[in-house]
Order: C-alpha cells, then sequence, then structure tokens
C-alpha cells in the first residue's frame, strides 16, 4: 500500500517551502500537479526532478480512481497545487477523500495557506472565523450574502483581480458600507499589499487603484 502526501507550497516566496516538503517532494515516485508549468519552475528551482502528472479540477472526478488503484498498488505521490494548501479553494478534495475511502493512507503537511496570514494581518478578531473562499459567481451568489448578514465571526473571502471591486460592493450593500475590512494582494511577494478599512473605504481605494494579484478579503462579522 502507497501513501498520499499533501505538501503545501509557497503562495509567493519560494524560500516559505518547508524543508519536509522538499524532502516528499524529492523522495515520492510522483507530483501531482495543478499546472505543470507553474510547478516546473518550483521544482527545477530545488532541483527536484520527480516526474510530474497533471491533476486539475478539469480532471480529477475522471483520475481519481486511478490513482488510488495506484496508490494501492504501493506508489507514493505528493498531491500539490500551484500555490497554498490542495483542497483550500483547490483541487485535492477528491482524492483525499477517494483514499481515506479505500483505507489508502494520506498526510497533509502544514505550510503556506494564504488566508492565514491575511486573517491575521487584517487586525481584526481572530479567535472564530469562517473561511468562505470564492463566493459563487453566478447562482446562489445573492443568496450566500443575505445569509452572511448575521454572521458574528470574522469572514474570509478568496477574490480574483478582475471580480475585488464588485465582490466588496456587494459586501459592502449587504452587510453595510461601515463594516470594517482588510484585504490583502500578492502575500509573501515582492509587492504584497494590506489595505484596510471599511468597505466603502475599500470599495473607493480599489476603484482608484488599478486591483492586481490574487486578493483574500477579511471582512469584521456582525457587532465586532
Amino acid at each position: 500500500m502507497g501513501k498520499l502526501f499533501v505538501v503545501p507550497t509557497p503562495v509567493g516566496n519560494l524560500e516559505d517551502i518547508t524543508l519536509r516538503a522538499l524532502k516528499v517532494l524529492k523522495e515520492c515516485d510522483v507530483v501531482l500537479v495543478e499546472d505543470t508549468r507553474v510547478s516546473g519552475v518550483l521544482l527545477k528551482h530545488f532541483g527536484i526532478e520527480t516526474r510530474m502528472q497533471s491533476h486539475h479540477k478539469f480532471n480529477e472526478h475522471r483520475e481519481t480512481g486511478r490513482l488510488v488503484e495506484r496508490l494501492k498498488a504501493g506508489e507514493t505521490m505528493a498531491l500539490i497545487s500551484d500555490a497554498g494548501t490542495p483542497g483550500i479553494s483547490d483541487p485535492g478534495f477528491y482524492l483525499v477523500r477517494a483514499c481515506i475511502q479505500e483505507e489508502v493512507e494520506v498526510e497533509c503537511l502544514p505550510g503556506a495557506t494564504a488566508f492565514v496570514p491575511a486573517l491575521v494581518e487584517s487586525g481584526l478578531p481572530n479567535d472564530r472565523f469562517c473561511f468562505e473562499g470564492f463566493l459563487p459567481h453566478k447562482k446562489g451568489r445573492h443568496t450566500r450574502l443575505q445569509q452572511l448578514q448575521n454572521e458574528t465571526r470574522t469572514m474570509v473571502f478568496y477574490e480574483s483581480p478582475y471580480r475585488v471591486v464588485k465582490t466588496l460592493a456587494q459586501l459592502a450593500e449587504n452587510l453595510g458600507a461601515e463594516r470594517l475590512a482588510s484585504v490583502s494582494r500578492e502575500i509573501s511577494k515582492l509587492y504584497a499589499e494590506t489595505v484596510r478599512g471599511t468597505l466603502g473605504e475599500l470599495v473607493a481605494h480599489f476603484t482608484e487603484s488599478a486591483p492586481k494579484g490574487e486578493f483574500v478579503i477579511v471582512v469584521a462579522g456582525e457587532d465586532n
């Protein structure tokens, strides 16, 4: 019986990878990657020559069964995504679940996840929070925003630069323009930035300053 390692990779600075992650990536039989071009840069940087195989949202349903059979036959695999921890708004959940159902050992290494530094840097209460990931693009988006109106925990969202202003505006409309929030972008990269203020102020800021990079939005819960 083989084993599946879920391996977090840097969300920005390549030096954020752990020594154990590098060891696993070097010693496993195959590295399952979201994009071979992106992961190829990481592996080459650290001199890792382990074979890569694509595993992404467009093929994970089709390939999961085959991968589990190979794991049961004795292969050791490392699952990585383009950045951060697989399964957190990235492919990974279906493979992990299938492995557990088939009694294949799964171990997730600790490591980079974008929302943790964004949450801590926000200055908003982080003793209790809820991770919402990406809001639905169309169907169910309005309903989800309405459901969050009475959420008392700090809320964390992921967003792309193309929709961040729209999302901030919708959050302001549903939660109130005076609700405190924080927006972090390009975490751990050269031009990393965190902007804090009310949702109304953040809408104005990113309307004037063209959004660039990947974003994490942190919003205070009701009455926080």
